[in-house]
């Protein structure tokens, strides 16, 4: 039986991904898409368990029966659904079958240099979204996606010239942007499970700031979004989203609005809040507390006395 262990690869190049999976070698050493449908199925054996890519990698499911392994666990993407991943990433098994249609567009880094999308793609969050926290788009916006798709294929496999490269990218500037859009729409629509999630990263950081904050330090963003199992890049976008703030800045809202709770309630003095709220320093406290309101802690308690 074959070690596990002998098929966690890092993958360099998209030559070396195309050689693991039994596929020809792509026309562009660094760019290629493969559609993966019932005239080319998925070769599941030939998967490994985990492996790390040195590229993009962009996936975008068209046709599902039954439900996908990415990781550790399963998850009941729909037809539709998108995953994005950063080079260097932990990509993890992906248990797809014959039944499952899907687009998986390999980008290299070195493709973008020299365009704009080079820098840009790196300020689109989704990018370090969790595999559970796939963009499901809608009959319309998949249209939308399929077409782009459909052009790249189209200039990919069939027709690379010197013009390719420019066709290209600006498809995958195109789909970028309407992806953030449609993720907008997402935070958007699914307004029950952001209003649960809300709640109850207000209750996480009420109990911290109640027990734990004199002995664990300022909530951190990575904190907050552990104890939500969401990654923190999708935590910031939903709270962006819905409530005009990142994460980090949500975190600092409610420090200071526990600290003014101080301010005006106890007796305790400046130093003494800023260790209870988690400060090492006092003068972090004092400078976080005037950023945000404009006032010293001293000045703020004078104004309420």
């Amino acid at each position: 039986m074959k070690n596990k262990n002998s098929r966690l690869i890092r993958f360099i190049s998209i030559s070396e991904s195309h050689k693991a999976f039994g596929l020809p070698a792509p026309q562009h050493p660094l760019i290629s898409l493969v559609h993966f449908n019932e005239n080319n199925p998925f070769n599941v054996d030939m998967a490994p368990i985990y492996d790390v890519l040195s590229f993009y990698k962009i996936t975008f499911i068209t046709q599902n029966r039954g439900r996908l392994k990415y990781g550790q666990d399963y998850y009941d993407y729909n037809e539709g659904s998108m995953l994005f991943l950063a080079p260097n990433q932990l990509v993890g098994s992906t248990d797809y079958n014959s039944r499952t249609h899907c687009y998986i567009l390999l980008i290299h880094p070195d493709f973008l240099l020299g365009h704009p999308l080079s820098q840009k793609i790196k300020q689109y969050g989704y990018f370090s979204y969790s595999s559970n926290e796939a963009l499901h788009v809608s009959e319309s916006e998949k249209e939308t996606i399929l077409s782009i798709f459909s052009i790249m294929e189209l200039e990919l496999n069939s027709r690379v010239d010197e013009f390719s490269q420019e066709v290209v990218l600006a498809q995958i500037e195109l789909m970028l942007s309407y992806v953030n859009r449609f993720y907008k729409r997402q935070f958007i629509t699914r307004k029950v499970v952001n209003n649960d999630i809300l709640e109850k990263a207000e209750t996480i950081l009420d109990q911290y700031l109640n027990q734990e904050s004199l002995h664990s330090g300022v909530p951190t963003v990575q904190y907050l979004s552990e104890q939500l199992h969401i990654s923190p890049g999708y935590l910031s976008d939903l709270l962006r989203t819905n409530i005009g703030q990142n994460a980090q800045q949500y975190i600092h809202a409610k420090v200071i609005e526990r600290a003014k709770e101080k301010l005006i309630s106890t007796q305790l003095t400046v130093n003494e809040i800023a260790y209870e709220l988690g400060f090492g320093h006092p003068q972090s406290f004092g400078k976080l507390f005037k950023a945000k309101t404009g006032f010293s802690p001293l000045e703020f308690r004078g104004n309420f006395h």
